[in-house]
């Protein structure tokens, strides 16, 4: 089984000598079909669009965005360990996994970084088995049911978050 993984906004984009804080945001399985994938549920906005709107956002809001997608619960982890130490706040959709996953609830707790869990769809609005999510706990906060406007909200939640763990508004 092969995973698609995708790396944007990162540093490199930013200005020479830019000390922004930095928000990973991980995209997790089927989300790469975004747009054709029942769109009546998740909409007709692709992931590449998604991924725009969050790297013109981060512009905006003084951050860097990198983003990352993965049909692989193992590359989410690896991604994830990656970025310890190295990152101000992670943003995660983790699609089917948010209701199996103890790796990437493991792997959120291990890197010590707050966490925004962020769902397209209200998860409660769906089938029971959506509405579980080995990750609710230890997130700071759950934004779903906006489509991709999700992302969006999630990212100004980061930058507050960011801007109070530094002293700031």
């Amino acid at each position: 089984m092969t995973s698609e993984a995708k790396r944007t906004g990162s540093a490199a984009d930013e200005a020479p000598g830019a000390n922004r804080p930095t928000v990973l945001v991980v995209h997790g399985p089927n989300l790469n079909l975004l747009g054709e994938r029942e769109p009546e549920v998740y909409g007709r906005t692709t992931l590449k669009d998604i991924d725009a709107a969050l790297a013109a956002l981060g512009r905006e809001l003084g951050l860097t965005v990198e983003t990352f997608q993965s049909n692989s619960e193992g590359a989410i982890v690896d991604r994830i360990q990656a970025a310890r130490g190295r990152i101000d706040a992670l943003i995660i959709n983790p699609a089917a996994y948010t209701h199996t996953s103890v790796a990437i609830r493991d792997v959120i707790l291990a890197i010590g970084t707050p966490c925004i869990e962020v769902h397209l769809s209200n998860v409660y609005r769906r089938e029971p088995m959506r509405h579980h999510s080995t990750i609710a706990d230890i997130a700071v906060g759950r934004i779903m049911g906006f489509g991709a406007d999700s992302y969006l909200v999630a990212l100004r939640a980061a930058r507050n978050l960011i801007g109070a763990a530094r002293g700031g508004a």
